[in-house]
């Protein structure tokens, strides 16, 4: 029945996916325009429990697949390359660079940058540290980095690194039931591989959703703050509605005329505004604290990335690391996909190294811009910029520039920045979902692209609807929890191909047992590569 329909309506795609992600999106928008207080409530409540009887997860998880990352390329497989044994990379290592710091991490930044240090600077979550001291703005850049830094990228570098592999090197769909043929074999195509695919799907539009959804709270505050907009509902909606039609228009038009053009644009901009206030700031202090803030992060990561506030009985983390951790997560299909389409040719070592240390850089430079500049203004200056961050979020970014020469201008460009990085989240996610919910031999059409970007506005504005920001986070924390779980799957299918591909046996072997299993003592590619 459901490849009936596709074809009535004209579709390239897989039905199942298709129709059933699309089903479960619009269900969720119907019954929670009408009732968004009483799905508010809903999510509020899952999100209580996952969090507290799952946050733990949540935090050990990212940091194992941190150190299964770092293994991988310090190990033997870290020589086996994302492609053909003679493949080169197809991209030069600076373009490829800047390849991975566009790759969708822009609201994140702008909404984060200055809210973030603010927030631990003025209320650190350690009972011990006072707030508004020297001690708490070293603690508050330790734990922006730690929320925006290697974490964050081993979420998206581990679906990258596997979807690479197993398209480049197996030849194999690129989507994500494909990462686990090393534990389900042709099982992928099936209802199991369909049920992988229509999580990544879900969690990518909710995903995405929510991050339009900050984005446009932080567009409401600044359009207030430039031309007395208001801040509300109404408000929110139209600027939901003018950038989905935007976002609709840049899909269309595809990926060359459209979102590389707009993002090529926007780092630039993106990249003047930080440069601006480097200079307009308190350029020493920057400058030194960016180094500084290297050394804190490295020193405190090791008990930030296991703590969980079991001795504090708090609830912190709820709100913070494990949102994060939610959010990132259900970016992960859309990034890791965009990721691995770059980065055909490069050595396992060569990416692992290259997508968690060239974002981390940039992530350093950039919260230790804005996170200083902002630290200063209320160590130094007397600027009580903080007392902003508890009440309107969305606002820090704003009350912030506001403290700078040619506030009206830079102003103005975060709200163009705002707009483009939404812009590009928005239509690169479309393209993502389409490429997830159709089949690898058919060409994407333009009105299945235009349909997942009207359909993730739909979800942003309903989240919207249903409570702003806490709406937002508890939506995402409980929806994220699915491929949590299949990300530690993700692993384990990953080196059990890996291993196999090292001794020369085939992924069918794998998956019918005739690949030993993994074992230190095996050899295999280098010696049979004649290495």
């Amino acid at each position: 029945m459901l490849q009936a329909m596709a074809r009535t309506f004209g579709l390239n795609a897989i039905p199942v996916i298709f129709f059933v992600s699309a089903g479960l999106s619009v269900v969720f928008v119907a019954v929670a325009i009408p009732f968004h207080a009483e799905v508010a409530a809903l999510f509020g409540t899952l999100t209580e429990f996952t969090t507290t009887y799952f946050g733990w997860f949540y935090i050990l998880s990212v940091t194992g697949l941190l150190a299964f990352l770092i293994w991988v390329a310090m190990s033997r497989y870290g020589s086996i390359r994302l492609g053909r044994d003679d493949e080169r990379p197809e991209y030069g290592t600076l373009a490829w660079f800047t390849m991975l710091f566009a790759a969708g991490i822009g609201t994140i930044l702008m909404f984060w940058g200055v809210a973030e240090p603010l927030s631990h600077f003025a209320e650190p979550p350690l009972e011990d540290v006072e707030g508004g001291t020297r001690e708490a703005g070293q603690l508050a850049m330790s734990i922006a980095l730690y929320h925006f830094g290697l974490h964050t990228w081993t979420i998206f570098t581990l679906p990258a690194l596997a979807i690479g592999y197993f398209a480049y090197r197996q030849g194999l769909p690129m989507r994500i039931s494909s990462i686990f043929y090393g534990l389900l074999g042709h099982r992928i195509y099936g209802p199991l591989g369909w049920t992988i695919d229509i999580i990544a799907v879900v969690g990518t539009l909710f995903g995405v959703a929510v991050s339009v959804g900050l984005g446009t709270l932080q567009l409401n505050s600044g359009l207030n703050q430039l031309f007395d907009v208001p801040v509300g509902a109404v408000s929110q909606l139209l600027i939901v509605a003018i950038i989905t039609v935007i976002a609709a228009v840049s899909v269309a038009l595809g990926l060359d005329r459209g979102i590389r053009r707009l993002s090529q644009f926007n780092i630039t901009i993106a990249l003047l505004l930080m440069l601006f206030i480097w200079i307009a700031g308190p350029t020493l202090f920057i400058t030194t604290g960016t180094v500084e803030n290297v050394g804190q992060y490295l020193q405190n990561l090791p008990w930030l990335a296991f703590w969980t506030e079991s001795f504090q009985g708090t609830d912190w983390q709820s709100s913070w690391t494990v949102f994060y951790w939610a959010w990132t997560i259900s970016w992960a299909p859309y990034v890791g996909i965009f990721i691995a389409r770059i980065s055909r040719g490069r050595t396992i070592r060569q990416f692992v190294a290259g997508a968690l240390g060239a974002p981390l850089l940039f992530t350093v430079i950039w919260f230790s811009t804005f996170g200083l500049a902002a630290i200063d203004l209320e160590l130094n200056r007397g600027v009580e910029l903080s007392r902003l961050v508890p009440d309107d979020v969305p606002a820090a970014l704003f009350g912030f520039l506001a403290e700078f020469p040619l506030a009206a201008i830079t102003s103005a460009l975060a709200v163009i920045i705002i707009v483009v990085f939404l812009t590009t989240s928005a239509d690169s996610a479309a393209l993502v979902i389409d490429l997830l919910s159709r089949p690898d031999d058919q060409p994407s059409l333009t009105g299945q692209r235009v349909f997942w970007t009207l359909l993730l506005g739909a979800v942003a504005a309903t989240l919207l609807l249903g409570g702003g920001l806490e709406a937002l986070q508890n939506a995402i924390t409980t929806l994220g929890f699915p491929f949590c779980a299949l990300l530690v799957f993700m692993a384990v299918s990953l080196v059990r191909a890996m291993h196999a591909d090292y001794l020369g046996y085939s992924l069918d072997d794998v998956v019918e047992g005739r690949a030993p299993p993994v074992s230190p003592l095996s050899t295999g590619h280098q010696e049979r590569m004649g290495e």
